[in-house]
């Protein structure tokens, strides 16, 4: 089962380099892998997806709590959450299929960020699932190019990710 986990790490050199030295020491897979700094400058959150059984989901966030890096993690694929994926798309078309491609565009809220002759940079975010139907569509075109983020996440509704409070 895919699962996403939302992990708050120190904003530090090394600390991404530690997590992902912990997926491939142990044989786990990461799907996609995102990191930037958050609303604290002193930390970052990474958004990892992988795939596993309970068993193997449990294992991770096991051994991510006991990294030095790590503040918080929650996987957000077991209560609600909101996922986004960017991606951006080099198509060439010719000119008889440029209304086709605006079209496309248009029906997945997509946008044409850049145009050179018969290139057209596509730019859309929405759901893994929907980036995926978009590419197929785009399939009549020539891709040249294409970049995708990698999902990122938050669970909905009340559900927070945060530090917890120490007591010193």
């Amino acid at each position: 089962m895919r699962h996403i986990i939302s992990v708050l790490l120190e904003n530090e050199s090394g600390a991404l380099s530690r997590v992902s030295g912990l997926f491939s020491s142990r044989g786990y897979n990461i799907e996609s892998l995102t990191v930037a700094p958050t609303n604290d400058s002193t930390l970052s959150r990474m958004t990892i997806v992988t795939t596993g059984d309970d068993r193997k989901i449990d294992q991770i966030e096991k051994q991510l709590n006991k990294l030095v890096d790590v503040a918080a993690l929650q996987d957000i694929t077991i209560a609600g959450h909101l996922e986004r994926e960017v991606v951006l798309v080099k198509i060439s078309v010719l000119d008889e299929q440029i209304d086709t491609l605006k079209r496309i565009v248009k029906s997945f809220n997509a946008s044409i960020s850049d145009v050179s002759p018969n290139k057209f940079i596509v730019e859309m975010s929405g759901s893994c699932e929907k980036v995926d139907e978009l590419l197929s569509s785009l399939q009549n075109g020539d891709i040249i190019e294409m970049v995708r983020s990698g999902a990122i996440g938050l669970a909905s509704g009340e559900e927070t990710l945060s530090i917890p409070c120490q007591i010193d």
